[in-house]
């Protein structure tokens, strides 16, 4: 089977100088440390051509129990990061245990503005602005809603790091196929005889249209499933990432022709829709209606389709919805 890539006719989608161009001389963003959480708000302050000053923060008890909705005597609540003067004039925001935080600040300064991604699992009036994506269902006259998560992924940055995964691995052999490995969570399942068979479906594609292929796992994955995965795939044309050396994520996001991507990760489905490459959305046991309306926006709009046994061409364009969510973010300063 030759695997050829299908291009939609329309180019990527990039801001104007008058969109990315923020009113907003500093911003913080306040996490929990997640790498996901974090990448969200990153790309957002990038995209509004800020360099943020990052802010990872932790909840005493009781206050990280009942977060986000005990919101009294919050100075006391905070740990990691301090949140001091002089004050930020955008804080952006995610997660639960963000929220103390966030309101913290707008409660010691009015005049900060602040942006909560994703629900922030209390009233949407608490903030400037919440952006989450559809499948969460939060409405709300001040919530701008997203098909997925906000991300990193920009058509600069996937060529640089393309070209500095090519200098560490050198020049595979195309069609090349980029696999984006999750793991067990709430609401998926990846045990061993999941990482086998996905193996084996990995092994057929790439002998039956002569791919190489580019893994990376994530910390969910576990040991055992990336054992399995790297005996599994030994002999083929396979650069599997184990976590050691320099994350090569966006370095296969830049080379991959065609993308497969566990049914478990948002965050990983969304950014592979960004690059405008086909995207398989590969299943794993388990689910939840949450994910089932978040593939089914993906799906209906041909961003991704889901992976029946092969990996053929089809026409697709970049999921770019950061220009929209600038906008918004803009008029409320």
């Amino acid at each position: 089977m030759a695997l050829k890539v299908a291009r939609a006719a329309s180019a990527w989608i990039t801001c104007s100088a008058s969109e990315v161009v923020a009113p907003f001389t500093s911003c913080w963003v306040i996490t929990d440390g997640k790498a996901g959480m974090e990448s969200q708000c990153l790309g957002l302050a990038e995209a509004l051509g800020i360099d943020p000053t990052i802010k990872r923060i932790g909840l005493r008890e009781p206050w990280r129990r009942f977060a986000p909705h005990l919101r009294l005597g919050l100075r006391h609540a905070l740990t990691g990061d301090p949140l001091a003067p002089p004050w930020p004039h955008l804080v952006i925001a995610t997660g639960r245990i963000s929220v103390p935080g966030s309101l913290y600040v707008r409660r010691m300064n009015p005049r900060t503005r602040n942006v909560q991604i994703q629900n922030p699992g209390i009233s949407p009036w608490y903030f400037d602005l919440v952006v989450t994506p559809i499948h969460d269902l939060l409405g709300g006259a001040n919530v701008i809603h997203t098909i997925g998560a906000l991300h990193r992924v920009t058509e600069e940055r996937l060529t640089r790091e393309a070209a500095l995964l090519v200098s560490r691995i050198g020049e595979q052999p195309r069609p090349r196929i980029g696999v984006l490995i999750g793991g067990g969570n709430a609401a998926y399942r990846f045990a061993a005889d999941d990482a086998h068979m996905l193996a084996a479906e990995l092994a057929c594609n790439a002998a039956a249209s002569g791919a190489s292929l580019l893994v990376t796992t994530s910390r969910r994955t576990g040991t055992e499933n990336l054992e399995i995965l790297r005996a599994a795939l030994a002999d083929t044309r396979t650069f599997l990432w184990d976590g050691t050396g320099d994350n090569p994520y966006y370095g296969i996001l830049g080379l991959a022709d065609v993308l497969v991507v566990t049914a478990d990760s948002v965050n990983m489905i969304t950014e592979a829709c960004a690059t405008g490459r086909p995207v398989y959305i590969y299943g794993l046991p388990g689910g939840s209606e949450k994910f089932a309306r978040f593939h089914e926006a993906l799906t209906l709009r041909g961003y991704a389709q889901f992976y029946q046994g092969s990996l053929e061409s089809f026409a697709t364009d970049h999921l770019n919805e950061m220009p929209r969510i600038v906008r918004a973010v803009r008029q409320i300063a």
